[in-house]
């Protein structure tokens, strides 16, 4: 039995985006060793679809179609295939609900073609979607096997670890359970991760281990295969406790879908702890990363995004002679801002961000130069000079993550 893998877009041809959902089935399918010889991508037009797809079925048993299931009139993939297979499309009702539900929340009118997402072929099964609103479907019909999925990754993803995947297990007749954590680590580069785990990696065969890069962060998966998820989680578990005990320093946290702040907002919550933030450079970019994190409001009272001199000593307080003689991007700076934050809002933490984004050096300092502190309202619990790469919206981002790792390892070793 192999696998062929067809992503549904315009956009894809036109290089606005990159299809990183046939990587992710990819290495799904290579898991659980199904050959997969072929990958299409082919744009918004039903007939060059149903020929990748009339093409697809004469070489291969399981075909993933993946993206255009939304409510437009480019989304036709659905409709596609169940033209082609001479089947009908049913809509589920608790898609349905789910769309009224979110029509009601917005308190927007819903057009008729929403309810596009909710269908699916006739004879398949849905595959619900909990992030988003377009279902996704199963469907075996005449020797072949189809799964229809989502186009956004972050909708795509979820519906392949919970729906997709024990059902290729079934297909592809594996007796084995499979058992995975996502460890994250920051700070550190992919080439020191496999240099630290070279040993690991070399003698690998269950567990397996991989590393990705994720945004700012750098993911290590570890999978183990057993007869059982008891047997499978006993040997996930020292090769986990390994990797993590090697890289103490970069770990922050596991999770395929969870990020830096996840764990930051989760930790000041557990520990009834408030952070806020006084942002140069930044711009308010920590604060909007850490609000966007569900219940951040139980940890987040507000900030500050002090660009001006004159703004620093305004809101916070920081007296201009200070500013003057050490220079806006300095530590003193960084250190005032976050305590003085701190004192301002009444809250256990402060950070505060001061450096150089560029395009231009600031004070003869070169671009990528950046200073955090981490305060309470009395004192200083760190403070650090960072010189990062990359383009100014890089830089920035750099910096929010630098600083969220700065109070997440305050909070884990305190």
């Amino acid at each position: 039995m192999n696998a062929e893998i067809i992503a549904v877009g315009t956009e894809m041809l036109l290089g606005e985006i990159v299809n990183t959902n046939a990587q992710y089935v990819a290495k799904l399918l290579a898991r659980y060793g199904v050959p997969s010889y072929y990958q299409t991508v082919v744009g918004d037009n039903s007939q060059r679809l149903t020929e990748t797809i009339q093409l697809a079925e004469t070489r291969s048993d399981i075909i993933f179609l993946m993206g255009g299931l939304g409510p437009t009139l480019d989304d036709l993939t659905k409709q596609t295939l169940a033209k082609h297979l001479g089947l009908y499309l049913k809509t589920d009702a608790k898609a349905v609900a789910k769309l009224k539900a979110w029509q009601q929340q917005t308190q927007k009118k819903m057009p008729a073609n929403n309810l596009a997402q909710a269908y699916y072929i006739d004879h398949g099964e849905v595959l619900s979607n909990q992030v988003g609103l377009a279902v996704g479907s199963f469907l075996s019909w005449e020797n072949h096997h189809y799964f229809i999925l989502p186009g956004p990754p972050r909708e795509l993803i979820p519906m392949v670890d919970q729906a997709v995947e024990p059902r290729l297990a079934q297909l592809v007749g594996v007796q084995q359970v499979f058992a995975s954590k996502m460890l994250r680590f920051f700070g550190i580069g992919e080439s020191f991760i496999a240099d630290q785990l070279q040993d690991l990696i070399a003698q690998q065969q269950n567990p397996t281990i991989a590393t990705y890069i994720k945004d700012y962060e750098i993911g290590v998966r570890v999978t183990a295969r057993a007869s059982s998820k008891l047997a499978a989680a006993a040997i996930l578990a020292p090769v986990v406790q390994e990797i993590k005990k090697r890289l103490a320093d970069y770990y922050v946290g596991e999770g395929e879908n969870r990020r830096l702040s996840d764990e930051v907002v989760d930790q000041l919550k557990a520990k009834q702890l408030t952070v806020t933030a006084a942002e140069s450079l930044t711009a308010g970019l920590f604060q909007a990363t850490l609000a966007s994190v569900a219940g951040a409001s139980d940890v987040f009272p507000g900030g500050f995004v002090t660009y001006a001199n004159q703004v620093k000593s305004e809101l916070l307080g920081i007296a201009p002679e200070v500013i003057e003689q050490n220079g806006v991007v300095s530590l003193e700076i960084a250190q005032q801002m976050a305590q003085f934050a701190a004192l301002k809002l009444k809250t256990n933490f402060g950070l505060g961000f001061t450096g150089v984004a560029g395009p231009d050096e600031l004070e003869g300092q070169p671009v990528g130069t950046v200073f955090i502190a981490l305060a309470n309202q009395q004192q200083t619990i760190a403070v650090q000079e960072y010189h990062f790469s990359g383009k100014r919206n890089e830089i920035r981002n750099r910096a929010v993550e630098a600083g969220l790792k700065m109070l997440y390892d305050h909070l884990n070793n305190n």
